[in-house]
């Protein structure tokens, strides 16, 4: 039977997970994945931790701990999902290794209640980088407006980081300026270039699910027949995008110094719509020096009927233009979808935050009671932030 991830590792696309819990750390399913599935790298976000902190009693020690401390709520959130992203860094650390540090990467997202404010985003990004300790760490920052000075900021300080919530091309090119700024000045500051890595999270099925939800209000066969293109088209230009900037003089003097790419991450790519292959989003999306991280079902569906057709993206940029002009001859604004789902990326975001705190906070409380299985009474709110957030 074919390796259809080894497969989509051998066309250039690194498999990354987008999940994490400590269940999956304790069972040893993650290194499983690594070993097996050829996972290469970890995403996670408030959603994920929030639903990971409510599913299981092995937060239970700890919460009982941060609780006889009197830690509050928010160092308690951070003392929680430090612990496990430091032990996935660990548990990816092969991959980090036999790869001169470009995967085996594990993702931790600054506080999202921080996405506009520049100066406030980069302590936060430095104190997680502290406390996890590990050189395969990833810290996330959305990519909004005060998100860009904060990405160049954090670079320069050789804190390696995962750009987030990118949804339109003209976004994604300021992110890899902030990239290359960064880069520079990290490189002025005296840091091993080397040692500093990047992907920039360009989100696909989010921008499908809000395009066919306009089409579907136009109504027309036109309309309705662009349904399901939008995304891919976003990120084929998006990576063609990517190969200028990485081709540039500017580019190949940090090259020289030892720098890796800002590579492009596929991110949300699970299916939200029935009607699509499930695997559409990994299938669509195959280039070299790319990133696709999926939840374990999509990994999943993949190895069981995924098609790896060589590089789907490199010769498609014209198609891709195309359907950016039919969309706007059946009037979709695409500059107000994109800027829609950044404002609805950070909405989400905030509210799995404040639910992920809800949720220690009421966790904290039961264990300074005493009243056992304090994560239980978490499992409200983090259905509520699942819900509210979706996957990355």
């Amino acid at each position: 039977m074919a390796d259809k991830l080894n497969e989509l590792t051998a066309a250039g696309v690194a498999v990354w997970l987008d999940d994490l819990s400590r269940v999956r750390l304790s069972s040893g399913g993650l290194d499983q994945l690594r070993r097996e599935k050829h996972v290469a790298g970890v995403t996670t976000n408030p959603t994920i931790f929030a639903k990971a902190l409510s599913d299981a009693d092995e937060y239970n020690w700890q919460l009982r701990d941060l609780a006889t401390r009197g830690v509050e709520v928010e160092e308690s959130v951070r003392m929680l999902t430090t612990y496990d992203v430091r032990w996935a860094c660990d548990v990816m650390r092969p991959s980090y290794d036999a790869s001169a540090g470009v995967d085996g990467r594990v993702s931790i997202e600054v506080d999202p209640r921080l996405a506009h404010e520049s100066d406030r985003t980069v302590a936060e990004a430095k104190a997680l980088w502290w406390l996890v300790d590990r050189p395969n760490l990833f810290i996330k920052i959305p990519a909004t407006e005060a998100g860009l000075p904060a990405i160049t900021a954090t670079l320069a300080e050789g804190i390696s980081v995962n750009v987030t919530l990118i949804f339109g091309l003209d976004r994604y090119s300021a992110v890899m300026e902030a990239f290359l700024a960064g880069l520079e000045q990290a490189k002025a500051n005296g840091h091993d270039l080397s040692k500093i890595g990047s992907v920039a999270s360009f989100f696909v099925s989010r921008v499908d699910s809000e395009v066919d939800k306009r089409l579907e209000k136009v109504g027309s066969e036109q309309a309705k027949a662009l349904k399901g293109k939008a995304a891919v088209a976003n990120a084929q230009l998006a990576y063609e995008r990517y190969t200028e900037v990485f081709s540039s003089d500017r580019w190949k003097a940090l090259a020289d110094a030892g720098a890796h790419p800002q590579r492009p991450l596929w991110a949300s790519t699970s299916t939200k719509n029935p009607d699509y292959r499930d695997v559409i989003y990994v299938e669509e999306l195959i280039a070299p020096g790319t990133v696709n991280t999926m939840p374990e079902s999509v990994i999943h569906a993949y190895a069981d009927h995924g098609e790896t057709r060589g590089d789907t993206i490199t010769g498609a940029y014209d198609a891709a233009r195309k359907v950016f002009a039919d969309l706007e001859s059946v009037g979709v604004d695409m500059d107000d979808v994109i800027a829609t789902l950044e404002r609805e990326g950070v909405e989400k975001f905030e509210a799995s935050w404040q639910e992920l705190l809800d949720g220690v906070r009421k966790s904290l409380e039961a264990a300074a009671k005493g009243t056992g299985a304090p994560n239980k009474a978490a499992k409200g709110n983090a259905k509520a932030a699942e819900k509210a957030g979706g996957n990355a």
